[in-house]
């Protein structure tokens, strides 16, 4: 076997071995947008929380999962929403 093969295969075994252990061979860290941030904040649904800041689901969707980012009064309203997430539990819902 060449050099290059043994090492894959040892470099193969060793993992197998973490995961028998229960050891992650690495850990991926996602920090959660300001959106998510604000929405687990304030305790509501997804189409909830889009309905009190007068946004569709899907961009709220997009903002929450960082495809897009909010703008203007939206940025704002979601930073307000994580330091005081009682201002928009206070709001009344659209019925």
């Amino acid at each position: 076997m060449d050099k290059e093969l043994e090492k894959f295969q040892s470099d193969l075994l060793e993992s197998v071995r973490d995961m028998k252990k229960g050891r992650a061979a690495r850990t991926t860290r996602v920090e959660p947008t300001v959106a998510a941030q604000a929405r687990a904040k304030v305790g509501v649904s997804q189409s909830e929380f889009a309905a009190l800041l007068g946004v569709s689901i899907r961009t709220f969707q997009d903002w929450e999962q960082g495809r897009r980012n909010p703008t203007g009064a939206a940025q704002t309203l979601l930073r307000v929403a994580v330091a005081h997430p009682e201002a928009l539990r206070d709001l009344p819902r659209a019925a």
